[in-house]
């Protein structure tokens, strides 16, 4: 029985994460996500699926961001229909993403239509909503530490990554004629002193490696977020104006209310309004009360995270509010997804926002190659917004320290857990040199046999096992 990997993605770049492994004649999808971005990229959602999507057997999910499962709509309606497995909370955080995800696309697609700014006749979404239900009943719910048989010779357990409510480190086990193999996926790896999440598990053995590389090169020093946000609340508020936080609703939003809670209560910044302009962002937050073996934060007996609630904490649940803000001039903070200003209602907070000298704009996690985000911290004149150049003329911050992903030391001190050198270390999910100069850190500090694979590439991992 031969075992092969084809990359579809994730490699080059930190978005699309997609990894088809074939075992013998089974083949199962690692992730199933979407590119975002550079446009050369965010093209390839739209061609054609590189492999038939009826002839893979199984999805597994790392975790719910966009990047890891904002394809699977995509991949359903064009033939996929065999199980996705993932864990309890990223299977409820999938549902409210992807539905979102599928909102935003058909909103943006009639608002071009509306405008007249796309290039095409009848701009159309890459899935619709309708699509995103088929992906429900597919869905198998896991638990950490489970061990799950999807096919004869394939089981799989996930263990916590501390990236996300519920995302996962993946063990595949195969089992051969005369003996087992080992996969290890690692997902997108957290931070080890995370204030809500616990550290990534320890893994001490594998036979191939898949090691996530978005901060592979870059060291991100822990320290407390609080002091960076009472900073940047501060300055705002001094200024009379408002501070815009374009941030994930899963995840960051969450850590940023905990911060801000903790700041208000020690009287460290104004008790002002904070608005939550994201309903997915509301809608995950909820997901904390139901998972509480799933993460740190303290609760009390109301259907609310008590450590995450400000005294004016205001939940945006519809347009009109939504376009409300825009009439706010100071003392406010208003967060809104999506945290990479691709798209949603981010869009028409950063249209007013940026070109307001007494508003800030904080950016509060990693902005890829090509996107709004990055071309704001790059410091770039104007943004492109509804096909309109903005000018930024607001103030900009930056808060690494908010970061939901491991840096150069965690990654290398969760490789360092290994008793035994891996026979192949594939780097994925990274970009561009910080990806090649991590790889080669890699081989100089462990002495691995580390591989930068390439998009479409095939390689063989065991033979005849």
């Amino acid at each position: 029985m031969d075992v092969k990997v084809k990359f579809l993605g994730g490699t080059g770049t930190v978005t699309g994460s997609r990894y088809l492994v074939s075992v013998g004649k089974f083949k199962f999808l690692f992730d199933c996500g979407l590119f975002q971005g550079l446009k050369e990229l965010r093209l390839r959602n739209w061609d054609e699926f590189p492999v038939d999507p009826s002839t893979i057997d199984a999805v597994v999910i790392s975790h719910a961001h966009i990047d890891h499962t904002g394809y699977l709509p995509k991949l359903v309606k064009e033939g996929f229909s065999g199980p996705v497995y993932c864990t309890e909370p990223t299977a409820e955080l999938m549902e409210i993403m992807l539905l979102d995800s599928a909102k935003l696309q058909e909103e943006e697609a009639a608002y071009a239509v509306s405008k007249g700014y796309s290039k095409h006749a009848n701009p159309q979404p890459l899935y619709t909503s309708t699509d995103v239900q088929s992906v429900f009943p597919l869905i198998k719910k896991l638990k950490f530490k489970q061990k799950v048989n999807i096919n004869n010779n394939v089981s799989i357990i996930f263990s916590d990554a501390g990236h996300l409510l519920g995302s996962a480190i993946t063990e595949v086990l195969i089992q051969g004629d005369n003996q087992t193999k080992k996969i290890v996926f690692s997902g997108d790896l957290g931070r080890n002193s995370d204030a809500m999440l616990y550290p990534p598990s320890v893994i001490e053995e594998a036979d191939i490696l898949f090691i996530e590389s978005t901060y592979g090169n870059k060291d991100n020093p822990v320290i407390d977020p609080a002091a960076d946000l009472e900073r940047v609340v501060n300055d705002t508020l001094a200024r009379n104006g408002v501070l815009l936080i374009p941030a994930f609703a899963v995840g960051r939003t969450q850590v940023l209310l905990y911060y801000l809670h903790k700041l208000m209560q020690e009287d460290k910044i104004p008790d002002v309004p904070v608005y939550i302009d994201s309903p997915m962002a509301i809608s995950a937050t909820y997901l904390y009360y139901n998972y509480p073996e799933y993460h740190k934060v303290k609760f009390n007996h109301s259907v609310f995270a008590h450590e995450m609630e400000t005294n004016m904490l205001v939940f945006v649940k519809n347009g009109k509010h939504s376009k409300s803000l825009n009439e706010i001039k100071s003392n406010a903070i208003i967060i809104s997804s999506s945290g990479m200003m691709t798209g949603g209602r981010i869009l028409h907070h950063l249209y007013h926002r940026l070109r307001n000298e007494r508003d800030t704009i904080l950016i509060a996690g990693y902005q890829a190659e090509g996107t709004r985000g990055r071309d704001i911290v790059d410091k770039k004149p104007f943004i492109k917004i509804f096909g309109e150049e903005v000018p930024v003329k607001c103030h900009v911050a930056n808060m690494s320290s908010l970061s939901g992903h491991a840096d150069r030391n965690e990654l290398f001190a969760w490789m360092g857990n290994f008793k035994s050198k891996p026979k192949m270390v594939f780097t994925i999910h990274g970009e561009g040199n910080n990806l090649i100069q991590y790889a080669n850190a890699i081989r100089e500090k462990l002495g691995w046999n580390v591989i930068e694979p390439q998009y479409l590439e095939t390689v063989s991992l065991f033979e005849g096992i």
